[in-house]
């Protein structure tokens, strides 16, 4: 049985995604903030399906040595399971904020959790990834269009715009696939990363307030239930053949930001290396 990790599965695209996959004979182990949710989660998936295999681990992905955490419990329990192998990774765990607040590392909270978490996690399952051939997909947006990283301030703490701090962080996404793909393609491993478009979830309404709230509040109304982009990573995760593309939505392959090229994909996943304190090892990068 094919296993795949999704961050963010509590609610939202990562719950629809997780009854999706268990639906299709995925197993699937989710990751969520609080133990709480995780609970609710398992049991609602439970409640629909009898049968899925699924399993919930907590973990506050916005801090490191959480991330490093869980990524050994789940590298155990691959282990443990038989096989070691891990089909895909989801790393769909995210937050909007409504002013400046950082993680214990002092990281500004959007960056950490939105770029960095999926990094550093996908940095410690990948011996799991390489093993299966499997694939990494991001949960993208388009708002990540129209926008440079600002790479002489990427916390953007001199001049700080949470709007902008999204933005860059679901450019990240796209420049984090790009280089996983560039460095690993030769090795059957693909990264991807899901536009889910305007979606009905409380995403704005979490650890926000005042203007940011109240907008997400109305604009969420207009947005699609999280089961209709929960079709693209189901899509993604079951292709036999792995798809070459990138960028993704409602289950096709669309345009992207020219900022996604090679040079800015490298410099931030040297700055994130950085970051993190650590280092993709042993792979020359290729571009594809």
């Amino acid at each position: 049985m094919n296993t795949v990790v999704i961050t963010g599965a509590s609610s939202g695209i990562g719950l629809e995604t997780a009854k999706i996959l268990t639906q299709n004979g995925f197993h699937v182990i989710g990751v969520s903030r609080s133990e709480e949710n995780c609970k609710r989660a398992k049991e609602k998936i439970l409640s629909e399906n009898p049968n899925a295999q699924i399993t919930f681990m907590q973990a506050d992905l916005m801090q490191q040595r959480e991330v490093v955490k869980v990524a050994e419990s789940i590298t155990l329990y691959l282990n443990n399971s038989g096989n070691g192998e891990l089909y895909a990774l989801i790393n769909n765990a995210a937050c909007i904020r409504s002013w400046y607040m950082t993680t214990e590392e002092g990281y500004e909270q959007q960056f950490a959790l939105n770029h960095l978490a999926g990094f550093l996690l996908t940095y410690k399952l990948l011996p799991a990834l390489i093993k299966a051939k499997g694939c990494v997909i991001m949960t993208g947006s388009g708002s990540h269009r129209g926008i440079k990283v600002h790479w002489d301030d990427i916390m953007l703490n001199r001049r700080y715009n949470p709007l902008i701090a999204y933005k860059q962080s679901k450019l990240c996404n796209l420049l984090f696939a790009k280089g996983l793909n560039d460095r690993y393609a030769k090795d059957g491993i693909r990264a991807y990363v899901v536009d889910p478009g305007l979606v009905n979830t409380d995403i704005g309404n979490k650890g926000t307030g005042g203007l940011v709230n109240f907008v997400w509040s109305l604009r969420k109304k207009h947005g699609v239930s999280p089961d209709v982009p929960a079709k693209t990573y189901a899509f993604l995760c079951e292709q036999k053949d792995r798809q070459n593309g990138l960028y993704y939505y409602l289950c096709k392959e669309i345009n992207y930001s020219k900022e996604v090229t090679c040079e800015n994909a490298n410099r931030l996943f040297e700055l994130s290396e950085r970051l993190c304190g650590i280092r993709y090892e042993g792979k020359e990068m290729v571009a594809v």
